[in-house]
């Protein structure tokens, strides 16, 4: 039931981290993967490494801050492929700490232009290309910070991550009987780049602080995110899905 093969996935943000793992994790499982960034050189090694694990797929540079870029995304994905069976909105961007009073408008822009106003227009043009197909699935990626702040000096990310757990699920209520199935996975203290960049200063104290008394891994991520997108989870719609170690139940 998580088999993809002749199945066509786009994973946002996909050249590193979260969204690198769970490409490869489709790719394993079949999958064309539409891995979309940036930075064409992540996303080059990202292929590379697809198709060293024997996976398909392709990098497409995008920028998912400009609506044309979007656009121009899913587009290139109908023309060339086809169709547009499974998204994984996952690209997002995490502000430098501060206290609220001392960030300005333009790093609030930024944070919801990338974590908030990019997922709203893909999920647009997404919705679009599955009703007409007659059904696909979305995940979108949020955290843990978007249902309980932990994190002081962070105010603008977890706002932005409440905001996409509200998008989400009024997305799937509206498109779930159009075949459309939309969940989202919520991490918690997962190791990426954008988590040590948080400066996090003692780590061995954050993972004693989990109930599973360690920190998460990518690779864990996207085994959630598959779930979530592959015929397992066919009654699952409009859920937020917590891979957190235990950091919710506290």
């Amino acid at each position: 039931m998580q088999d993809f093969k002749g199945k066509v996935v786009l994973v946002t943000g996909g050249a590193t981290g979260i969204g690198r793992a769970a490409a490869l994790a489709f790719g394993h499982r079949g999958a064309l993967v539409v891995m979309a960034g940036r930075r064409q050189a992540e996303g080059d090694k990202a292929v590379a490494a697809l198709v060293e694990a024997g996976g398909s797929g392709r990098f497409i540079a995008a920028d998912i801050t400009k609506p044309e870029d979007i656009e121009r995304l899913h587009r290139t994905i109908l023309e060339e492929h086809g169709r547009l069976d499974v998204a994984f909105n996952n690209a997002g961007y995490q502000e430098p700490r501060a206290p609220l009073a001392d960030q300005d408008s333009a790093l609030y822009d930024r944070v919801f232009d990338t974590n908030v106003r990019s997922v709203y227009l893909s999920l647009q043009h997404q919705i679009r290309l599955m009703t007409r197909q007659g059904g696909g699935a979305i995940v979108v990626n949020t955290s843990v910070s978007g249902l309980r702040n932990p994190n002081p000096g962070l105010a603008l990310y977890s706002a932005s991550k409440a905001a996409l757990v509200s998008l989400t699920r009024s997305a799937a209520m509206e498109y779930a009987e159009k075949g459309v199935r939309i969940n989202a996975v919520a991490p918690g203290r997962v190791v990426t780049d954008m988590m040590l960049a948080s400066k996090i200063m003692d780590m061995g104290a954050v993972a004693a602080g989990l109930p599973l008394r360690r920190m998460g891994q990518p690779e864990e991520v996207a085994e959630a995110v598959v779930w979530l997108a592959s015929d397992a989870s066919s009654f699952v719609v409009g859920h937020v899905l917590c891979t957190d170690g235990g950091f919710m139940a506290l």
